[in-house]
């Protein structure tokens, strides 16, 4: 683990919790909800830990665009952001204890910055990077193409693999957030740290 960025982050006010597989952060992160119910914002992460369907099986609210229809999908994520918890992952970790998220919609960064008083990112070692230039160029050029392709989106980097800094409808940048430190609505912050490359 690398230990700068935890330092960093506990100095920061964040809850730091170190995982070294998948399972063990599902573990943790299932135990920090407990009964509580559950917003998530769009997070391949969460989706390859198998959350949903743990915390559904087991009795907890909780509300997933992904998992719904089409036409349900805005409803769902204005109820994610009304729940008691909101899961996520983040785009980059700074080594300083910054977290940077960009989002298309603004459902998922809404959710982190105010809504629910509890926040729980898992994040794999392959999201920390050095400052933040580093992260930006890791977003747009390795994620962003990646996420485009995966959802169907009809942008450039999804065609090419590369940002364009495009202009498109499509475009799935077109909010950059930068959290410094929780903010005054959080009870709780926490970010777990997983020693596996998770996510995108």
């Amino acid at each position: 683990m690398n230990k700068t960025l935890i330092q960093n982050l506990k100095g920061r006010n964040f809850h730091v919790h170190e995982a070294e597989t998948a399972a063990q952060a599902s573990q943790i992160a299932l135990a920090l909800i407990a009964e509580r119910s559950v917003g998530i914002g769009g997070s391949k992460t969460v989706k390859q830990l198998g959350l949903y369907d743990a915390l559904t099986a087991r009795g907890n609210e909780v509300h997933w665009h992904w998992m719904a229809d089409a036409s349900e999908k805005q409803k769902e994520r204005d109820l994610a952001i009304g729940c008691e918890v909101y899961m996520a992952s983040a785009n980059a970790l700074l080594e300083d204890g910054r977290i940077v998220e960009i989002d298309g919609t603004g459902n998922r960064v809404a959710g982190l910055l105010y809504g629910p008083p509890c926040v729980i990112l898992i994040v794999g070692k392959q999201k920390i990077c050095s400052d933040l230039d580093h992260a930006i160029m890791r977003i747009k050029h390795d994620t962003c193409p990646e996420n485009a392709r995966r959802l169907g989106m009809k942008t450039p980097c999804a065609a090419t693999g590369e940002c364009h800094d495009c202009r498109t409808s499509a475009r799935m940048c077109n909010a950059t957030v930068i959290i410094e430190y929780p903010l005054r609505i959080h009870k709780e912050f926490h970010v777990i740290l997983v020693d596996e490359e998770l996510g995108l």
